[in-house]
């Protein structure tokens, strides 16, 4: 397996603006997914080990890694918010040495003091235990903000700003926020922050980064190691992915997994599907790569899963949760449907 050596604090931030394009919006405020059954498709990353890891969207992606265990993970996505979020995330995972403190800062709530005793409880007696500790997000601030300043990354005082209301949201509504999107009603069947760190993957076993101390140590190691690099770009877009297929070609890595979320039903729609693909071709993809998908109901890009799976084909994971499911693909399948789309 290649390993990488770590990246300094300023390669990182180097690394970071050299990848990213111009920002753009999507209508949700992208601090946490509605893709209840996200972690079906973990069985399938489990089987990985090494290469690079490619996502899109808040902290599903940590579960995602987790379980794939790559040597360098970037997570993608159009909006400029989301790598800000993902500071947010940065800054917790450097400032927590336990899940319990991770929790415990992300909500605002004050630090036990008996955190070690922590590290083999079931995540569900640690998210009850938070819930029931006093609010004191002051302390808590103060210290994420030491951190992102710190960075050398531009963070303008209205990243800063737009960073602080996140946080905001996680330590007023706890573990019951929820997905929320601009203009259209939310969703009684859209899950809670608890429900999805709780989540099982197909076999019915816990499958987040937060379910056990080794997941969630081996995700604070890649971000120590500044290995975890947010980058604003478009799956579809001219720069953010051919660089990156660049950057791992010259190191000798390949993607194990990429995943997409729905991005590629408006890629589709938006009549960009084509510009996604050859983004896709020109990765270095390890053989038994894949990608993770999710949708909701049928999609025009997903044909049914085979009742049989052939020799060296990849399986496919699959469950419903608000209509919404996520899937397991060979990563031939949007470099076929891409052509396939554009062939008339």
């Amino acid at each position: 397996m290649r390993e990488l050596p770590a990246l300094t604090d300023s390669a990182w931030a180097e690394l970071v603006l050299s990848l990213s394009e111009e920002g753009g919006f999507f209508d949700t405020d992208n601090l946490i997914s509605n893709e209840g059954s996200y972690l079906r498709a973990v069985g399938r990353l489990r089987e990985l080990r090494g290469g690079a890891y490619l996502g899109v969207g808040p902290d599903q992606n940590l579960s995602y890694i987790a379980a794939a265990r790559p040597v360098v993970a970037f997570i993608v996505d159009i909006r400029r918010d989301n790598l800000l979020y993902h500071l947010l995330l940065r800054a917790l995972l450097e400032l927590s040495a336990n899940r319990t403190e991770f929790l415990s800062r992300l909500h605002g709530r004050a630090i036990p003091e008996e955190l070690p005793e922590w590290d083999d409880r079931p995540l569900a007696e640690i998210l009850d235990r938070i819930d029931a500790l006093r609010v004191d997000p002051a302390t808590v601030r103060a210290a994420v903000d030491s951190i992102i300043r710190a960075l050398p990354l531009p963070v303008s005082a209205d990243d800063r700003a737009t960073i602080e209301r996140f946080h905001r949201d996680f330590v007023e509504q706890g573990s019951g926020l929820r997905f929320c999107s601009f203009g259209r009603p939310p969703r009684p069947c859209y899950p809670t922050y608890r429900q999805l760190a709780l989540e099982t993957d197909a076999r019915g076993r816990p499958g987040s980064y937060l379910a056990a101390e080794e997941s969630f140590r081996g995700v604070k190691a890649l971000s120590a190691d500044n290995l975890i690099v947010p980058v604003v770009g478009d799956l579809a877009g001219a720069h953010a992915l051919p660089a990156i297929a660049r950057w791992l070609g010259e190191r000798g890595v390949a993607v194990s997994a990429y995943y997409t979320s729905n991005v590629e039903d408006y890629l589709w729609r938006g009549g960009l599907y084509r510009r996604f693909g050859e983004n896709v071709r020109a990765l270095p993809w390890v053989e038994d790569g894949v990608i993770v998908r999710s949708y909701f109901g049928a999609s025009p890009l997903l044909p049914p899963p085979p009742r049989r799976r052939a020799p060296g084909r990849s399986r496919t994971a699959a469950s419903s949760s608000c209509s919404r499911r996520a899937r397991c693909s060979r990563p031939w399948a949007p470099t076929r449907l891409a052509r396939r789309a554009t062939s008339g």
